[in-house]
């Protein structure tokens, strides 16, 4: 069964295509993913200002606090409303309890002195390579599993078909069953996405895998061992720094996945 794009994802454009031989063909339509600025502001202050799809901003603003650490669990999260601005793009504001929001003002105010001084990109640099807790969950997955999720992926990605343009982000079970996916055009979107969604519905990263339609860059790992996801297959190749995190805080890490190859350590 084929999944729907979501009505605020994509949208209809014309477009002239032209071969070879000189020919160009009629004008025809093709939708086009929605790439937009989503200002995110919890608790009343400005935090990020994202590129994204506005599509899933409910799953994304959950799996986005979970991801930075500024919550432990979903009940954390009180509410989150997306609004579209006659400026241009979306306003995410996010409420989390005042008890939570300790975390939420020192990334504040480390955000706000970014870049004003050398120490101050020191800090930086530390936040972006702090240490993750290790991966304590251990799944066994066989190839075969592996190699029937990343085969079933396309079928369920209704925007990437749409518009070849957006990254798609799965969470299976161990026997290769696709359980969530969303979609995104950014890579980190689409992950946050389907952690959020994957909060929402109760399920443990830890009892199943997730497979990314990117490159799997370090971001990427973070995410995955902060979730305590014990296995990430990725479709595009791993860079250096996400293999060492993988290897240093015990994620398995499959990469160039096909549906008859894949590339492991």
């Amino acid at each position: 069964m084929q999944a729907e794009a979501p009505e605020t994802a994509a949208v209809p454009h014309q477009y002239v295509e032209h071969f070879a031989d000189g020919r160009p063909s009629a004008p025809r339509e093709r939708l086009l993913a929605i790439e937009a600025p989503v200002a995110i502001e919890i608790n009343g202050l400005g935090y990020a200002v994202m590129m994204a799809t506005p599509a899933d901003l409910g799953d994304y603003a959950l799996g986005f606090c979970l991801s930075e650490q500024l919550i432990a669990s979903p009940a954390q999260l009180l509410f989150a409303q997306a609004s579209e601005v006659p400026a241009g793009g979306w306003m995410l504001r996010i409420q989390l309890a005042a008890d939570d929001a300790a975390p939420l003002m020192e990334r504040a105010r480390l955000r706000l002195s970014e870049g004003s001084c050398g120490l101050c990109g020191i800090e930086s640099l530390e936040q972006v390579m702090r240490p993750l807790p290790p991966v304590t969950a251990r799944l066994d997955v066989h190839d075969a599993a592996i190699f029937r999720a990343v085969s079933a992926l396309p079928d369920l990605q209704p925007l990437g078909r749409a518009t070849r343009a957006v990254h798609a982000a799965a969470f299976c079970d161990p026997d290769g069953s696709v359980r969530l996916v969303r979609e995104d055009v950014g890579r980190h979107n689409a992950l946050d996405k389907l952690l959020g969604a994957m909060a929402q519905a109760g399920l443990g990263a830890g009892d199943g895998f997730i497979v990314l339609t990117a490159r799997c860059s370090f971001e990427l790992v973070q995410k995955a061992v902060l979730a305590g996801c014990p296995l990430l297959v990725t479709i595009s190749a791993a860079s250096t720094l996400a293999m060492q995190q993988a290897a240093a805080h015990g994620l398995r890490l499959v990469s160039l996945a096909r549906g008859d190859s894949f590339l492991t350590d």
